[in-house]
């Protein structure tokens, strides 16, 4: 065999893995779609589409997917790091009772467990509790203050170096977190501009820990490069290792095809990547014992993105981190404080003036309200200045919805399937939410906005697709067992947020990254 593992991916979960293995003597290939990023390489503002956009196919290499589907639209990243070149940093624990729900339940004494995997992946990721409290924060501080929640505000844990005491942002520091072995870093400067991928080297994305030592060890890291095929070798079970064929991601023409083998395969190309490529091998014959329940059990924690926007003021909404802090606003349900950076305003193009209600009587109030308030209707809408005057509500809750996927031919695109949403519609807003944004628009002279998909298609957006490929007891109730281990196959695993097998209610990131630190546990070191 050329490797012993071959990571596909390089999310939370890919990179968590290809740095274990590498600990434990492995050979390992990390294979990842998306381009390797430096902080020099980053655009400054999301105006610049060619280096924020993945779409390969219009010659637009970012790292930043906005991916509409019929139930959901749905936002992820593809780089080498994964999402964490694009995510927001925000580190939190899940309250216990997820671990009582789902298909997980039962499988492992998961609260007995997960505490000290949680603690492993926060020192890991350099998490620590937010310092820097910008205008947006501030404001939710009143917010909450004025409709009787003020007391469940609280700073966000996130994974960013902020430097010593009394030092000035942007401070540039020899290695702070594992005793000089990995890269320097600079304080954090409060810009904003952590989802359009960090230009100060002040975010702790993976490629500056765990996939940093990952290749240090001794794992290859192969850039824009996609998988298109893994194939059981011998017997047909795994036992005898994988084939797997790669080509280039970023190519039109010249696909660069290559084969190799490996003795194992973890998929981790997140919740969309890893179900996407499971599919298409199922249904090709290649990987045809999957269990059927592949695709189902797709969860969005509930999620809906909507804010109030202040146009002509003199805030800054845009300065601090990317999410600075949170509150309460029931026992369910809890809102964030999101920006970005000052003239990062492209996803000002679809955003809109917030109406209550449902379907078309829902659009038919939207429009009656534009044409009541017109500058109102187009303040909402209008791009420029939209980071800077605009505190984004990123809403999730713990409540539980769950959508099923599946490829299939689309009348508009008939030569291939693809992947596509099924069955009941998920929640597309959260009436608790709108409301309070609603009421604080009033209060502090703001206009409550929300997504046009939302108005128009009954779609809502979620940076948080997790499941599709949850745990079970066995083939018929999950794709995968508590180890992480395909049933079905020997040596092929998922270590990724598609392996969440319930409705988290808070970013996922952390959560991920522990459940790949507790599944690498069960794997022993090499030659043991």
């Amino acid at each position: 065999m050329e490797y012993d593992y071959v990571v596909i991916g390089s999310g939370f979960g890919g990179s968590v893995s290809a740095c274990r293995l590498a600990e434990k003597g492995y050979s390992v290939a990390v294979v990842e779609m998306g381009k390797r990023w430096t902080a020099k390489d980053f655009p400054k503002t999301t105006w610049n589409l060619r280096r924020w956009i993945w779409r390969p196919g219009l010659k637009l290499f970012g790292f930043y997917d906005m991916r509409p589907f019929r139930h959901v639209v749905i936002l992820c990243g593809n780089a080498v790091g994964g999402g964490s070149i694009t995510y927001a940093n925000t580190m939190l624990v899940p309250p216990a009772s997820v671990w009582r729900e789902g298909s997980w339940r039962g499988l492992a004494n998961w609260e007995a467990e997960m505490p000290a995997h949680y603690a492993t992946a926060r020192r890991m990721l350099g998490v620590t509790e937010n310092r820097i409290l910008g205008d947006a924060d501030h404001m939710l501080k009143k917010m909450a203050d004025a409709q009787g929640v003020g007391d469940t505000f609280y700073k966000t844990d996130v994974a960013v170096y902020f430097g010593a005491d009394g030092e000035p942002p942007g401070t540039e520091r020899p290695d702070p977190y594992f005793g000089g072995e990995g890269p320097a870093r600079s304080s954090c400067i409060g810009c904003g501009g952590c989802m359009v991928g960090c230009r100060f080297n002040a975010k702790n994305t993976l490629d500056k820990n765990y996939l940093y030592f990952a290749e240090k060890r001794g794992a290859t890291v192969m850039a824009e490069t996609r998988v298109v095929d893994v194939r059981p070798l011998g017997a047909g079970d795994g036992a005898d290792g994988y084939e797997i064929t790669t080509e280039r991601s970023t190519a039109w023409l010249f696909k660069q095809r290559k084969t190799f083998t490996a003795r194992h395969v973890v998929f981790s190309a997140s919740s969309l990547g890893t179900m996407d490529l499971l599919m298409r091998l199922k249904r090709k014959g290649s990987l045809s014992a999957i269990s059927d329940r592949l695709g189902r059990d797709v969860r969005t924690n509930s999620e809906s993105l909507i804010g109030v926007r202040f146009p002509g003021k003199q805030f800054d909404m845009s300065k601090g981190i990317a999410i600075g802090s949170g509150i309460h606003i029931d026992r369910f349900t809890h809102i964030e404080a999101t920006r970005y950076s000052r003239g990062s305003d492209v996803l000002g193009l679809i955003a809109t003036l917030m109406v209550s209600g449902k379907g078309w009587r829902r659009i038919f109030a939207w429009m009656w309200n534009g044409m009541r308030h017109p500058i109102k209707f187009l303040r909402a809408g209008w791009p420029v200045g939209f980071a800077r005057q605009t505190l984004i509500f990123l809403v999730m809750q713990t409540i539980d919805a769950t959508l099923t996927f599946q490829l299939r031919r689309r009348w508009w695109w008939p030569f291939k399937r693809l992947l596509t949403s099924a069955g009941q519609r998920i929640p597309t807003n959260i009436p608790a939410a709108n409301v309070f944004a609603e009421r604080a628009a009033s209060a502090f002279g703001g206009i409550p906005i929300t997504s046009t998909s939302e108005i128009l298609f009954d779609l809502p957006m979620t940076a948080h697709c997790i499941g599709g490929c949850v745990m079970g007891v066995d083939a018929e109730h999950g794709v995968i067992d508590a180890q992480h281990r395909v049933f079905g196959y020997q040596g092929l695993y998922v270590i990724d947020g598609a392996a969440v097998g319930a409705n988290l209610g808070v970013n996922p990131s952390l959560t991920i990254t522990a459940l790949a630190e507790r599944a690498m546990t069960f794997i022993p070191p090499k030659g043991a």
